[in-house]
């Protein structure tokens, strides 16, 4: 058996993946390889070479990969911050751009004792568990409609509390619900919120048309429709100073502020840019 060189395999694969237009062809090449190979990415200079069978593993995934599977269904597992989550059809991808949600919402617990959060659209659970696992003296409740991305976010609470994170409370609800949550009313310190918001018709890439469920991607009036029950959800579940963040389309910067402003409970409000430049989440705190 000729073992061959797992140089050129990443190279053919990097090629395969440029003419299918994704997006970072090298870096998801390395990543399938690592993969398959067992081994962390930064390892696969320490290996030459490499058996048949491997290549022709790696390269069934390299052709899913450029008919546009998504990356992270390939591997069975995305990142938000430190956290590694279970993904797959019938939950929405957690993306890269919501760590900055994340990171304003741990910000705005500084200096709160046992905060009291509450996740909506949790989706994989991915806000809520970062949130517990960052603040493990935090009581935090995430709360999904969809019971298959209600699976899924069971699935990571279990891995996570598994490896010694505070539990998340997980509900099967929806932030359209006028009681949702109602025994929280005025005693939560942060809502956090990644919420359906594409406006329908949008073009996206096929990763997120094809993959991600359509409900959890797009909403209708403008995007607005679900961020609006959010707003009016949060505004009831804060307690005064309470913070609320809430990610948008990057069309929605001044619409989104302007939801959140219209509330008179809500004080403060500001919109926020992601690392591209672009509008993509909208921060409050409740007033006293």
């Amino acid at each position: 058996m000729n073992r061959q060189p797992l140089r050129l395999a990443v190279m053919d694969a990097e090629r395969i993946l440029t003419e299918a237009g994704v997006a970072s062809p090298r870096v998801d090449a390395e990543l399938l390889a690592a993969h398959v190979l067992g081994v962390e990415r930064m390892r696969l200079g320490l290996i030459p070479l490499v058996d048949p069978p491997v290549i022709e593993a790696f390269h069934r995934l390299v052709r899913r990969r450029a008919s546009r599977v998504p990356l992270q269904h390939l591997l069975g597992k995305a990142w938000l911050g430190p956290l590694e989550l279970a993904v797959g059809p019938g939950v929405f991808t957690p993306r890269p751009e919501t760590e900055l949600l994340l990171e304003w919402g741990l910000k705005a617990l500084d200096g709160v004792r046992r905060p009291l959060v509450v996740d909506l659209c949790t989706g994989s659970g991915a806000l809520a568990l970062a949130v517990a696992h960052q603040r493990p003296d935090a009581l935090v409740h995430a709360v999904e409609r969809d019971p298959a991305a209600l699976t899924w976010a069971r699935r990571n609470a279990d891995a996570q509390a598994d490896r010694g994170d505070t539990p998340v409370r997980l509900h099967a609800g929806d932030v359209a619900d006028p009681g949702l949550l109602a025994e929280l009313d005025g005693a939560v310190d942060l809502v956090l919120c990644n919420p359906p918001y594409v406006p329908e018709g949008t073009p996206v890439p096929p990763e997120v048309a094809e993959h991600d469920p359509h409900a959890a991607v797009f909403a209708e009036d403008e995007g607005l429709a679900v961020i609006r029950h959010v707003v009016r959800c949060a505004a009831r579940l804060l307690k005064p100073g309470g913070a609320l963040v809430v990610e948008h389309d990057d069309t929605q910067g001044e619409s989104a502020v302007a939801l959140l402003a219209a509330r008179r409970v809500l004080a403060g409000v500001t919109g926020h840019l992601d690392l591209t430049g672009r509008p993509r989440f909208v921060t409050a705190r409740r007033t006293l």
